[in-house]
């Protein structure tokens, strides 16, 4: 995917791995993203399985959102 020249009224999307350390740091840093950098809208999904690929849904709306952030939450 090519480099976004800005977030201002974007779609972020987290992906989390479902590990309690992931939701409080993905909502932490989702509102960052919103105040600092105008992120329009945030997006929260979390893979059913932690240690397996993102599920075919999650994968088929990424198209819909301009950015990603996945991680674990150990």
């Amino acid at each position: 995917a090519r480099r976004l020249g800005t977030l201002q009224g974007t779609t972020v999307g987290f992906i989390s791995n479902g590990k309690e350390g992931a939701k409080e740091f993905f909502g932490h840093l989702g509102r960052m993203l919103q105040e600092e950098h105008g992120v329009a809208r945030i997006v929260h999904r979390v893979k059913s399985n932690y240690s397996a690929p993102a599920d075919a849904h999650i994968v088929d709306e990424i198209r819909q959102w301009h950015a990603v952030v996945t991680g674990i939450g150990d």
